[in-house]
């Protein structure tokens, strides 16, 4: 494979080379721009000792992820599909860390060490294959494998984690533990969308026009990501929040 080989992985692209052969996925790109946008702004209308520099970043990555989808579902080449899978890997292990050191009160060592290994499980799942009737690593006995549920299992450990840091901040009596958990059950459905793409190609049309259900993934996704800039706005530390419910109390 190289940079400017063409691939063809959903449902409205087919099997053109065109600029503009997926122009619904390209177009609900926007929504992705729209929550960086958003996000920025809720940053920016809080109070200045109230804000800090990984609050800033989460946006922006947003802002890279729409840039990357975008690239890709115009170009749609191998160059633009690491453009479009990088920010998305990078926001994945940012918030993880984010949410595991101020939410979680996770000491920076444990936090850094909680992330490697949440890299080394997507790594690992980015390289697992779907062949006839098996799953696994490619090798002689899967030389027809393709991508497991269309490319979706790399998402799958995203929305673990969510579900997983959701629910102890929900039995902790956290704040952002509402907005973690909507955003991991509308990821939930996002993430199957994106994976029935190709399966429902024929009977998603739009003026007779086969577009699938990717497009769906961005606007869902992008939803899913907003609740997730919310939620990083939720207090401090869950040491932090102990002592004011206490003082509070008192």
């Amino acid at each position: 494979m190289t940079f400017g080989e063409h691939v063809f992985l959903y449902c409205e692209r087919g099997t053109s080379e065109a600029l503009l052969a997926e122009p619904i996925n390209a177009l609900s790109n926007i929504a992705f721009l729209i929550t960086a946008l958003v996000g920025l702004q809720l940053v920016l209308w809080r109070p200045p000792e109230e804000r800090s520099a990984d609050q800033f970043l989460l946006p922006v990555l947003v802002l890279f992820i729409g840039l990357g989808s975008l690239a890709f579902h115009l170009y749609a080449d191998e160059g633009t599909a690491l453009a479009d899978v990088v920010p998305i890997t990078l926001f994945m292990l940012v918030y993880l860390g984010f949410a595991l050191n101020r939410f979680l009160a996770v000491p920076p060592a444990w936090t850094v060490l909680l992330v490697i290994g949440f890299a080394a499980i997507v790594a690992i799942t980015m390289q697992v294959k779907c062949g006839e009737g098996a799953i696994g690593f490619p090798g002689p006995d899967m030389h027809d494998a393709k991508p497991c549920l269309n490319g979706s299992l790399f998402y799958l450990p995203a929305l673990a984690a969510l579900i997983v840091v959701g629910l102890i901040l929900h039995e902790r009596g956290q704040s952002a533990a509402p907005w973690l958990l909507w955003a991991a059950a509308i990821l939930a459905v996002s993430v199957t969308l994106r994976s029935l793409d190709l399966a429902l190609c024929d009977k998603v049309l739009i003026e007779g026009r086969k577009v699938g259900t990717h497009f769906a993934w961005h606007i869902l996704n992008a939803l899913a990501l907003f609740l997730l800039l919310r939620a990083s706005l939720e207090g401090g530390p869950l040491g932090e929040a102990s002592d004011a419910q206490g003082e509070a109390s008192a």
